[in-house]
Formats: structure tokens, sequence, C-alpha cells
């Protein structure tokens, strides 16, 4: 495919809505060059979207995707996650369209195709639609994505994707780290760690208290991300709610190490999702701690963060540790350096144009 003659139909949830919105602005921005053209289409439901709201959805994203193909070559590429449905049954296309997506929650591209704002409502119906139909619904993501290039943002996120839609073909690439400006050294930093990002179940918010308990009292916790100023205020804990621009800088700045003790394991399997909220810090000069657990092994391995064996009180041990040897702040702040240089956005989006090329 010359993707220079090729018209791009980019399909993602709106920014804002959630991590993967906010994702694709950059992507977008960083790909939009290679290709002839490129029409945006954005969800502005995405994650809590009706019946209605789908179909409606839905039936643009076909209308417009038709209508563009009278024009000469497409390429349609979907940015996919686990609850979001239009960008899911809105993929289902002609075989003859050049589809591929990112699955941001990998290994599926969608957890819940049924997970529309009603039924959400009754979790204990949720669940009792989307848990017994997994083999069906697993057969029906093989079935969409029989044949394309799926894209995930970990390469053991890849090798699963390829294990469970084995008809397609994955492509590993990495999240970029978004430019941010300079903060002081680790060492000169507060005595502080950090916990950030959107709160939901099984983002590791509740574990806040129990690693008060075992951090030591001159460390300090600051927690910082959509929907954190509705938790429970806890002593020793400061909350500043949602922040950006400057006072996302000022975040960064007042801790040495994000801590991430989230789970990817939920009844339904282990997702391999690359983390934003991760990504984001390393912008930062900032490492991580981090349990051993899906992506999270990981990076672990590449360099950035430190991984330990167990939950919220090894991450607390480890936190006691680390923050007292400023030679080993210093060596982990290289590493996350060369992850910064290594993961620009120009460079992270090169194994999804090479992909395209070849389509």
């Amino acid at each position: 495919m010359d993707l220079s003659t090729t018209h791009l139909v980019y399909i993602a949830p709106a920014a804002g809505r959630s991590g993967v919105g906010d994702y694709a602005d950059d992507f977008l921005a960083a790909v939009a060059p290679h290709f002839k053209s490129v029409t945006d289409y954005r969800i502005t439901t995405d994650g809590n979207e009706s019946v209605l709201e789908v179909i409606a959805a839905v039936r643009e994203i076909r209308r417009v995707i038709l209508d563009l193909e009278k024009n000469g070559p497409i390429l349609v590429h979907f940015e996919q996650s686990a609850g979001s449905q239009a960008t899911f049954w809105g993929s289902w296309l002609p075989a003859r369209i050049p589809v591929t997506s990112t699955i941001h929650d990998a290994p599926y591209p969608v957890w819940w195709p049924f997970k529309t704002k009603l039924l959400y409502r009754y979790r204990l119906l949720h669940h009792a639609v989307h848990y017994p139909t997994r083999p069906l619904t697993s057969r029906l993501q093989r079935r969409v994505t029989k044949g394309r290039t799926l894209f995930a943002l970990t390469s053991i996120g890849a090798d699963n994707v390829q294990i469970r839609m084995k008809d397609s073909t994955a492509v590993a690439s990495r999240i970029f780290v978004p430019e941010r400006g300079e903060l002081p050294p680790l060492i000169e930093r507060p005595l502080a760690v950090g916990m950030f990002g959107h709160v939901y179940k099984g983002k590791g918010f509740d574990l806040i208290g129990r690693l008060r308990e075992q951090l030591d009292d001159d460390i300090d916790i600051v927690v910082a991300g959509r929907g954190t100023d509705a938790l429970d205020p806890i002593d020793g804990v400061r909350v500043l709610g949602e922040v950006n621009d400057e006072d996302e800088d000022a975040f960064f700045a007042s801790i040495r190490f994000l801590v991430v003790p989230y789970s990817k394991d939920n009844p339904y399997g282990k997702a391999f999702a690359a983390s934003s909220a991760v990504s984001r810090s390393y912008a930062y000069n900032t490492p991580i701690i981090c349990i051993l657990d899906g992506s999270l092994a990981e990076m672990a391995i590449e360099g950035g963060a430190i991984g330990v064996g167990g939950g919220i009180d090894a991450i607390a041990a480890e936190a006691n540790s680390v923050l007292r040897d400023e030679p080993a702040q210093n060596k982990i702040e290289d590493e996350v350096r060369e992850l910064r240089r290594a993961r620009t956005i120009d460079k992270c989006v090169e194994p999804f144009v090479s992909a395209w090329a070849k389509l």
C-alpha cells in the first residue's frame, strides 16, 4: 500500500473520554503526514453508550467509510479498548476494505461487547450477560479480525493477541512517552511517592490506606488524577484531583517514584495493557515501583521500573529502601531518560507505518 496516495480513516474515542482518547490525538498527529489525507472520526459517548448511540455511531462510521471508498484507496484504523462498543461493532466492515486496529487491552479488541449504559447500571446483569457468553464473543472477535493486522502496545500484549486472534497478524509497538519539560533530579525532589490515573476498580486506589500504613512516616503520598478528589480522606495522603498542564508538572515534581500496584487480572482473564499513567510518569523522568503483573513485568525488564513480587506491602518495603539510596535513584533515573529518547512519538509509530505499507 502506498500511504502517500491513501486516505486514512481514523476512528477513536474523543479526547477526554479516556486515556485512549488522549493517546489518539498525539498518535494521529504523528501518522497523518504519511497519508494523502485523513478523516478523524471520534466517538463522543465512548464508554457510556446507549444502544441507540452505538447503532447511530456504527451506521455513521459505515456511511463515512463507504462514501470515502468511492474516491480512491483508503485505510481504516480503529482504537479499541475493553468496554468500547462503537469502535468494535463499527469495525465489522466488508472484507475488501483494509482495516487495522490498536488493541489497548490486549488480547481482546473488546472485553464486554454488549456493555451499554443501561446494562452496566445493573452490574450483576452485566456479568450475567458477558461471563457465560465468553466462548461466543471470543469466536465473534476472531471472525471480525480474521486476516487483519492488529497492533498492541507491548510485546507480551502482541504475543497474546496472536494466540487469541490466531487468524490475524499481531504487531508490537510501544506506547509513546509524551514530551514534557525537565524537572529537578529525583534526589532533589520531596521524599514522596505518588499514585496517578483515572479512578476505577482495579487501579489500586483502594490500597492507599494500606500503603500509608506500611510506608515510613517521613515519606509522603501524593495522589492525582480524574476522580481522585472523590476518594475518602486519609491522614498523611495529599489528594490533588485531576491535574493538567502546570498542575501536572507540579505533581510529578513533588514525587520521586510513581507507585503502580494494580493488577490486570479479572474473572474474564488477564489483560496486557500498556499504561498511559506510566508513560506520563516517564515523561517527567519519574520511575515507577510496580507489581510483576501482566505488562508491568515487561516494563521492569526494560528499565525505568522496579518490579516487586507481592502486593502493596512489597511496594511499600521497596519504597522505604530505594528512597534512602541515592545512587539507586540516580541509576534508575538514567534508565528513564533512555526510555524517553527511545520512545518518542515518531519512533513509536514506525511499526504502524511499516506494517501499513505492507498491506
